[in-house]
């Protein structure tokens, strides 16, 4: 199965990676090709367009929008509750303090059109009042770079991404995304499939998600998912315990865990992802989890 990953080296995106390196998915009689995108928007293309069977990390508003206008998407799953993975931030020797210092000439930077830290960026201002432009810059690295030189005045990340320059007082963290109130308990991205491939692959899109749901449940008790997520990002395993126990928690990627959906809907409205709330013959056909055990 091919998976698309937006931030595919964040700790809330990487059950398909490091359940493949535990095994866990060839267990259930699955091999996964892996490859990561600049965001939400790159991942929902692939999975639309059937380049990638399951897209993983998609803001819901953004998914719900696609759904909406006839894309082939469905979602299999939860990926997280809340956007507390999400930071904002400036160099150490910006003049800015906080997002309220910013201006109609500041830009404020997002991922990709439709991602989670796009819906957080126009919460910031539909819900604070935040002035600055949002300015869609890719992944974090190329974020920090365009931050860091002055092409981009208010760069986005994901943790544990830019947590070694905060400790190092490169940059200062300005917000946060539960910054934003009505987003503190969305289930703000899920794990979308291509419509025409869980039709066809029915049995497969199960199996991936025993294998998933056996990853999360490994990646907080198996101190071996510690070790190789902090090989692959060369960062010191204290730093990701830190950032999965402070800044992901386990409920918070749990799968079955749909949480604040009519809320999800109502910023999306407002937000102008969607023109209206999906009805409850389209969220039910939508949300195509399966049942644990199944």
């Amino acid at each position: 199965m091919k998976v698309a990953i937006g931030q595919i080296d964040a700790w809330a995106n990487q059950a398909p990676t490091l359940g493949m390196k535990a095994g866990i998915f060839q267990k259930h009689g699955i091999v996964l090709e892996t490859f990561g995108t600049q965001g939400a928007g790159e991942t929902l293309q692939a999975v639309i367009s059937g380049s990638a069977d399951i897209g993983i990390g998609i803001g819901t508003a953004g998914a719900m929008r696609a759904f909406a206008r006839g894309a082939p998407v469905r979602a299999i799953a939860a990926a997280y509750v809340g956007v507390g993975d999400q930071y904002w931030y400036v160099p150490a020797n910006s003049p800015l303090k906080s997002l309220a210092d910013a201006t109609e000439k500041h830009t404020l930077s997002y991922s990709t059109n439709g991602s989670t830290s796009h819906v957080i960026a126009l919460g910031f201002g539909k819900q604070l009042g935040v002035k600055a432009k949002p300015t869609a810059t890719g992944g974090p690295p190329a974020t920090y770079t365009m931050t860091m030189t002055g092409q981009i005045d208010i760069g986005w990340a994901v943790v544990p991404f830019g947590l070694l320059e905060l400790q190092d007082g490169k940059i200062r963290v300005v917000a946060r995304g539960p910054d934003v109130p009505t987003l503190r308990n969305q289930t703000i991205r899920v794990q979308i499939v291509n419509a025409n491939a869980l039709k066809d692959r029915k049995d497969v899109m199960v199996r991936f998600m025993r294998g998933y749901r056996e990853s999360i449940d490994w990646m907080y008790s198996n101190p071996l998912a510690v070790k190789y997520y902090a090989e692959t990002i060369k960062l010191p395993e204290s730093l990701v315990v830190m950032q999965r126990d402070q800044y992901n928690p386990k409920e918070a990627l749990s799968p079955d865990r749909l949480s604040d959906i009519d809320q999800v809907m109502a910023d999306a409205v407002e937000m102008k992802f969607l023109d209206a709330p999906l009805s409850k013959a389209q969220l039910a056909d939508f949300f195509q989890i399966p049942a644990p055990g199944s």
